[in-house]
This record gives C-alpha cells, structure tokens and sequence, in this order.
C-alpha cells in the first residue's frame, strides 16, 4: 500500500488540514480505513486520534483509491467537529461487537 497526497488545504476557522489522497493497493484490496488512517498521521507528523477520513473510494477494477481526510490541531478539536458517524468509522471495532450477546 502506497499512499500520496495530492492536495492540502488549511482551514484555520476549523483549526484543521483538509487533505485529498490516492491510496495504490495493488495485488490487495482495498486497505481499511484505519491502515490508511495512521499512514497519513504518519506523513502529517500527527497524531492519529487527530486523523478522520471522510471519504475513501476505489473505482471499480481499479488500483487506486482517492479519498479525503481532516487532519485537527488537537483531538478536542476532532470530537467537535467531526461528526459522529464518521468518527465511528474511524475508529477501529470492539472484539465483541460483531457477536451476538
């Protein structure tokens, strides 16, 4: 998995990096959102509760997924903001969860 950044974009009212990407993951499918997650905290040089990907996609037959991210200046900035389904999708499933009680 090779992941580039295409654009970055500061939004200073949002106190956050607005980030596009395209994720190349041949002879894989595509990578979950969490791999994908703490490679761009990586390259931003953050922290990866401060990382939400809002959209990831790959085009079908295709290679390369595009996506954008939000990258905050704090993890109370995130909570804030970000809205709550995005934020569960970040955040990586309890063992648990997927079994029935």
């Amino acid at each position: 998995m090779k992941v580039k950044i295409s654009s970055r974009k500061r939004n200073d009212l949002l106190k956050r990096r607005e980030v596009k990407f395209t994720v190349s993951h041949e002879r894989a499918g595509t990578p979950s959102r969490i791999e994908t997650r703490e490679q761009i905290a990586s390259m931003m040089n953050a922290d990866i509760n401060c990382v939400y990907i809002g959209k990831m996609e790959t085009k079908t037959g295709s290679t390369v997924a595009v996506g954008e991210a939000n990258v905050y200046d704090s993890v109370e900035q995130a909570r804030y903001t970000e809205a709550e389904h995005i934020v569960l999708r970040n955040v990586p499933k309890e063992e648990g969860e997927s079994q029935e009680g």
